[in-house]
């Protein structure tokens, strides 16, 4: 028999049916010679870092830095049942063979080989590389099964970026937080990102607009403009100049230009787009995008290609029919130029993401509208990507009046082409021209000019969205062709980065309900301006992104990677130093509870007790100090507070363990600046009722 392990119990149902593996059984299926099973994402993990020294579960910066020389691997309980499921299965007798069917990409590589090793297995694998779920593609994917030894450096890659990611977030992030008395989370990727965003936010705040002016001519029904005028004075000069003057048409160019059809989706793309016309999160699009494709509606939605393979020329007339019929009847005519979107050699792992022939006559009605809406722009860009190109005549109108010189600019539609399909729906229409309709104007006529002054203002950069910033991090060194392109992430792990930024405090989400844009918090603007260069540097990540891709295609060895990580975490932990005025950039954000009688210091109270904010100093009243427990008595606030402000506290009731009765007493602070703060009773005074 052969294994199959999918990622996810709807794709094992999906590849069961195909194979005839319906008898059901606890955490897989069977039948017709296979066995089908699942994870539940991420079954085995990298082990955290108290699973190498139990002292690694406070954070301590003398214990920097933390460096496994041998990697460990935990499964967590929530997962166990099915790990335990997979391992049983994974040491059967009765498979011979174990068929990859997760993902086919990196992450999916991972998953599947970090159960397989964790299981201890040593049979044969194959590999089911399929880009979309439809029966048709799955039985075709069994009948091509790869040697699963031929993705080993896309596993080396996947481990790699892990045990980068895992290096530098646990280094970084406690080093940090143990210096700056607050969680801090670093990240190799997500530290780049809130860069990006505290670099454009101090943009936009320190810019000031600047006036600037223009002059207009109105000659009988069309505007000719001069160029941008700084000074008012200058503009009212130019305004006088010509002002009721008569005007020479010096020259009229016509140029016959043409926009091509835009490209197919890939994830990215699909993001930005949805953010920006639907007003989705990165993250709600590539969850909208994953359910349509377990529900085999649309291919494999974590691609970077937007191109298509040469193999699936003949089904994409059929397919852009059949997507057509969301729009219009499916009996209309549509250009398909097919060889618009087909490039194998810009396509990868997968194709870039399009509907499927599933969607033949599917009421999109029923689903659910995220859902809905998605599909609906794959179908209208699949629609666009293959039509005819946009054709229209430009005209340059140009002239000259005293020393200034006056254009006018105008398009006239040709051949509308693509844009004609995109006007099928409602959410990505033609933008609107800016150039005015331009009358029929010949060179040598004579116009008498009527001027008026037109003022306006410079704009500040716009906040980051998810659409501009997702493209940001795709284009981190802000190459101006696709082919220099480096960028930060991946399409799969980009949206997870920008809800980790929210999550963790150091970023926002602003705006209104359809357009939303990030804002650093005071605490992102804080870390950022303590990180250095090496830590936040998108360029950098870029570098180390490239790095990873050189990993994958067997030109760099995943020990030289981590060498370079490991050497620049090492020399961080090492080289860094505290940025003055700590205390202003990092406010606590809890209550004080009272004055720190060491060091002066706000104490607050955390789970276990009331601390010192400078760990440095160790002063700390634990809730379950023995001097109190003792008495059965509960270390509350009041009681702190009193404490550190009066420097004793009355108690009433406390339990005597000698005598079994009970006594009220005076405790009284006795800190002698020790490991473990003392305390000491008076008697003799009445104490308040507590």
């Amino acid at each position: 028999m052969q294994l199959v392990i999918a990622e996810k119990p709807s794709v094992a149902q999906s590849i069961a049916k195909v194979l005839g593996a319906t008898n059901r059984k606890d955490g897989y299926t069977e039948g017709n010679g296979y066995i089908v099973s699942w994870c539940v994402g991420h079954l085995v993990e990298l082990a955290p870092a108290d699973s190498y020294d139990e002292k690694y579960a406070k954070w301590k910066y003398e214990d920097l830095p933390i460096l496994p020389h041998h990697w460990k691997y935990n499964v967590s309980s929530s997962t166990k049942k099915q790990f335990d499921v997979l391992k049983k299965l994974l040491n059967d007798s009765r498979a011979d063979t174990v068929i990859c069917a997760t993902d086919a990409g990196r992450e999916g590589e991972l998953i599947f080989r970090l159960v397989y090793e964790k299981a201890n297995c040593k049979k044969p694998v194959k590999r089911l590389w399929i880009s979309s779920l439809e029966d048709t593609a799955i039985q075709k994917g069994f009948e091509n099964l790869k040697d699963g030894k031929e993705y080993d450096k896309l596993y080396e890659a996947a481990l790699c970026r892990a045990k980068a990611d895992w290096i530098v977030g646990i280094n970084a992030t406690r080093l940090f937080s143990v210096l700056y008395n607050q969680t801090l989370n670093i990240g190799r990727v997500m530290s780049p990102t809130l860069a990006m965003i505290c670099e454009r936010d101090a943009a936009i705040s320190v810019f000031k607009p600047e006036p600037f002016y223009t002059v207009h001519l109105s000659c009988n029904g069309f505007s000719l403009i001069s160029e941008k005028l700084k000074d008012k004075a200058q503009a009212a000069a130019v305004l006088k100049s010509c002002n009721s003057q008569e005007v020479i048409i010096e020259s009229v160019e016509q140029k016959e230009k043409a926009e091509k059809p835009p490209k197919l989706y890939d994830l990215t793309t699909l993001q930005c787009e949805a953010n920006k016309l639907l007003g989705f999160t990165a993250e709600q699009t590539l969850s909208y995008a994953q359910s349509l494709y377990e529900k085999k509606y649309i291919t494999y939605p974590r691609t970077d290609s937007r191109f298509l393979t040469e193999d699936m020329v003949s089904s994409i007339p059929a397919l852009v029919k059949t997507t057509a019929g969301f729009f219009m009847p499916t009996t209309a005519a549509l250009p398909v130029n097919t060889a618009q979107v087909i490039d194998n050699s810009k396509v990868s792992d997968h194709h870039a993401i399009i509907p499927t022939m599933n969607t033949k006559g599917l009421d999109v009605q029923i689903l659910p509208h995220g859902e809905r809406e998605t599909l609906l722009l794959l179908a209208i860009r699949l629609l666009v990507a293959v039509g005819d190109t946009h054709r229209y005549s430009e005209t340059v109108i140009t002239t000259k009046c005293g020393e200034s010189v006056f254009t006018a600019k105008g398009k006239t539609v040709i051949q509308d082409g693509f844009k004609a399909v995109q006007k099928l729906y409602k959410g990505e229409q033609a933008k609107e021209e800016k150039d005015q309709a331009l009358p029929k104007i010949a060179q040598g006529e004579v116009f008498t000019a009527k001027a008026e002054i037109k003022e306006g203002k410079t704009s500040p950069p716009k906040p980051f969205t998810d659409d501009t910033l997702l493209s940001s991090m795709e284009n981190a060194n802000k190459a101006e062709t696709d082919a220099e392109r480096k960028g930060i992430g991946t399409p799969a792990t980009r949206a997870g980065i920008l809800e980790k930024l929210i999550k963790s405090g150091l970023a926002e989400r602003k705006g209104d309900k359809k357009t939303k844009y990030f804002a650093a918090t005071h605490k992102g603007i804080a870390l950022i301006t303590v990180l250095p260069e090496q830590v936040q540097s998108p360029l950098m990540t870029a570098e180390w992104e490239e790095k990873l891709k050189l990993v994958e295609h067997g030109e760099l060895t995943a020990d030289a990677f981590l060498t370079e990580i490991v050497g620049m975490t090492s020399a961080l932990v090492k080289t860094y130093e505290m940025i003055n005025g700590a205390n202003t950039l990092f406010p606590s954000d809890r209550e004080s509870v009272g004055k720190c009688p060491r060091c002066g210091g706000a104490v607050t109270e955390n789970k276990k007790g009331f601390c010192c904010s400078d760990k440095a100093c160790g002063f700390a009243i634990w809730k379950e100090n023995r001097f109190f427990t003792a008495k059965k008595k509960t270390v509350t606030k009041a009681i702190v507070t009193e404490l550190l402000k009066n420097g004793k506290v009355p108690l009433k009731g406390c339990y005597s363990e000698k005598t079994g009765k009970t006594y009220d007493c005076v405790a009284c602070l006795n800190d002698t600046g020790g490991h473990f703060v003392n305390f000491t009773m008076e008697f003799g005074k009445k104490p308040h009722k507590r």
